[in-house]
């Protein structure tokens, strides 16, 4: 089977549009400067609403089908388009496919549920398949969008603590303490 890749990738609204719907909520007209790297961080942190207006479009080819399964189970802020395995479609007997059987999937999803996936699925708990393909997405943001990529980490590092019911063991380790201290960290 092959690995699964991300065939397309690309940014949707501009850093701008997001600071000006800010300058909206607090009753001032559209600014004309860049947000700086130190602003971007500090509003994806403090997840206002504004962050929405940035969204990603993304296709992963060759996805196992179980893979995507656990994709789409996150409905907030994404919508997911996955490749049929419908027979009168395909041509191909569906009660004979596999559960690794590859699939396309797109999603289209705003900044804070990037982040908010990112908690689950780069949680040492995931599955590795399902933490490997998520990464792809994360490492493409941070190509566009460093402190988007900052900020997509998992749930431990995120609350300062393990809320899982069994621990993998990350959360109070050095790794995890640095971690944490990059993610809060404002330049």
């Amino acid at each position: 089977m092959a690995e699964p890749k991300i065939k397309t990738f690309k940014v949707k609204g501009t850093w701008r549009e997001v600071a000006d719907a800010a300058r909206t909520t607090i009753h001032r007209d559209e600014g004309t400067k860049e947000p700086s790297s130190s602003w971007k961080k500090r509003i994806l942190l403090a997840e206002h609403s504004p962050i929405r207006k940035l969204c990603f479009n993304w296709k992963w080819v060759d996805l196992p089908y179980w893979v995507s399964v656990h994709f789409v189970r996150h409905k907030y802020g994404i919508e997911h388009f996955v490749s049929t395995q419908r027979t009168d479609r395909t041509g191909n007997d569906r009660t004979q496919s596999r559960q690794d059987s590859p699939v396309m999937h797109e999603c289209f999803a705003n900044a804070q549920a990037v982040m908010f996936i990112s908690r689950r699925r780069l949680c040492h708990q995931a599955s590795p398949e399902t933490t490997q393909a998520w990464r792809k997405v994360v490492d493409e943001i941070a190509q566009k969008e460093p402190e988007l990529a900052e900020c997509c980490v998992p749930e431990c590092v995120y609350r300062g603590f393990c809320p899982e019911f069994k621990s993998c063991g990350y959360c109070g380790t050095d790794n995890w303490r640095k971690a944490v201290e990059k993610y809060r960290e404002v330049k």
